[in-house]
């Protein structure tokens, strides 16, 4: 039963969903791009295989340990969550487990009775509590500053758990719909150790079957699936195909039955093409540039700003994302309900001021060695941002690669570039975002490097206040450390990009442009 503390949490929460909705229906009609309309109308029938073409390879297919945020959508195929939540909105909705907060520091979590790992064995509370204790504790988890409000993980029942608090963590349900709720078998890890990494076992809609390196990733239908009458298609096929154009090549001829992630330049030659439709929505992909601030020369306040001056950041858009896209000054869109616009013209386009800031910062001849991936797409924008930073002085040498190498050679222990253009795939809560790329031992923190004696504080703060009016306070002012202190260069947000073959049926796009295939059939 809920308790009175409990039934006012959650009408705050409502309150604050609401609120989240309303900002993101505006953006979205603002930005006129919307998903195809006939979802709903289509009759869905069962078997088949789904062939997806990916444009990139997963890091891990281990939650825990994986560090790249287009793992998600492999991941989704074979992990459940604890929570989940709605595709147009992020608002969170009971998944594995429901939960309660009978005081405001203690979160109880009631699994659904039934559910078993791929291997058969149950996902009780035991389950939970290992994965919950591995993701916070486990020297290879990348996912201990998403759990570090929680002291404590108890079994109280057969199937629940209670989960301690440092403090009031109003965002925990969302924490909990990304990687750090995704239940893995306890089995299969102990049994596995590291090789879990390329032999996951969970309790999702498909189970594992082979990981080709950088060739395809196979699963088959879970028949023991709890969601009755999930999934739809019999297998999935994940085709790694780094090439965009061929990716949609591979689409048009029927070989897959659909690529997401594009670039906006393939959207005129989908909606051209006979046989594919264009799948399109606004999403919280920011492309990024990712600074060690850690080290110099990018320890330096001054140099950081003028990095920030120097980028026309819509003539990145034009000319390296076909003109379709959003300007960034943080991680958050105008549409969001927590974008503070008192930051919008901090760093506005202004090589002069660039060139001020470089003489301030008392360097002279900054060299910056950039990580970026050799794609098409992220080729030009390579050399978009080297134009840039070399007409103000600075000069840019890139070393490009996969995905995974090159994210991994900059976030994990070679830390081996001063900078990375890549992108942040966004996260159901703002708070967990900043977490996640700001915190002082936070894994997309490349040199783990402290960027205020107050953001900890702040973030906290952030977390523990239920009205979405308390949590925009607090949301602004971290947002004001993050951008005065230029501690990132965020460039452009993306919008989804998917063309989708005749055979398939029911695909919905979701806010964070992270794909799940649960509703696809396949006509």
């Amino acid at each position: 039963m809920k308790t009175q503390v409990d039934s006012k949490l959650n009408v705050r929460q409502t309150l604050l969903q609401r609120r989240q909705t309303l900002a993101m229906f505006a953006g979205s009609a603002a930005i006129g791009l919307v998903g195809m309309p006939a979802w709903a109308q289509e009759a869905k029938k069962k078997g088949g295989i789904l062939k997806v073409a990916a444009l990139t390879n997963p890091s891990s297919l281990d939650p825990a340990t994986g560090g790249a945020g287009t793992d998600h959508v492999f991941l989704w195929t074979l992990f459940d969550t604890l929570v989940e939540w709605d595709y147009a909105t992020l608002r969170t909705k009971p998944g594995l487990a429901d939960w309660s907060f009978p005081d405001p520091k203690t979160m109880l979590l009631t699994i659904k009775p039934g559910i078993n790992f791929h291997d058969g064995t149950p996902c009780d509370a035991q389950a939970v509590k290992f994965n919950l204790d591995r993701n916070r504790q486990d020297a290879r988890s990348n996912l201990k500053a998403d759990l570090a409000s929680i002291t404590a993980v108890d079994v109280v029942g057969a199937l629940q758990v209670k989960l301690t608090l440092k403090a009031p963590d109003v965002v925990l349900p969302a924490v909990l719909s990304d990687r750090a709720g995704m239940m893995v078998s306890p089995k299969a890890v102990k049994e596995l150790g590291n090789d879990h990494d390329r032999k996951p076992v969970g309790a999702g809609p498909w189970k594992f079957v082979r990981w080709e390196d950088n060739q395809r990733v196979v699963v088959t239908r879970n028949e023991n699936y709890w969601k009755s009458g999930e999934p739809y298609a019999d297998g999935i096929e994940i085709s790694v195909i780094t090439d965009q154009a061929t990716a949609l090549r591979s689409v048009t001829a029927g070989q897959n039955d659909m690529v997401y992630a594009l670039s906006a330049r393939y959207k005129p030659l989908i909606e051209r093409a006979r046989n594919i439709t264009l799948v399109t929505a606004p999403t919280l992909y920011c492309i990024q540039i990712y600074f060690n601030f850690g080290r110099a020369p990018l320890n330096n306040l001054k140099v950081r700003q003028a990095i920030n001056c120097a980028i026309d950041r819509n003539a990145f858009i034009n000319a390296g994302m076909g003109g379709v896209g959003e300007m960034a000054a943080m991680q958050l869109p105008t549409s969001h309900w927590a974008y503070e616009k008192s930051l919008a013209d901090l760093y506005k386009f202004d090589p002069e001021r660039s060139r001020k800031l470089l003489s301030e910062s008392g360097l002279s001849n900054i060299e910056l060695s950039f990580g970026g991936y050799n794609d098409q797409d992220n080729m030009r924008r390579n050399e978009i941002i080297m134009e840039q930073l070399g007409k103000v002085g600075i000069k840019a040498k890139f070393t490009t690669g996969t995905i995974p190498d090159i994210s991994g050679q900059f976030f994990g222990a070679e830390k081996k570039f001063d900078a990375l253009l890549s992108a942040w795939t966004g996260r159901p809560d703002p708070s967990m975002s900043y977490a996640l790329m700001y915190g002082k031992e936070a894994y997309f923190n490349a040199g783990r490097a402290e960027v205020s004696p107050d953001l900890a504080a702040l973030l906290q703060e952030s977390r523990e206040k239920s009205s979405i009016e308390e949590r925009k306070i607090s949301l602004s002012k971290i947002q004001r450390i993050l951008v005065e202190g230029a501690f990132s260069a965020p460039l452009a947000f993306q919008f989804e990009i998917a063309a989708t073959g005749a055979r398939v049926k029911g695909f919905r796009p979701n806010l964070l442009g992270k794909p799940k295939f649960n509703d696809v059939s396949l006509g």
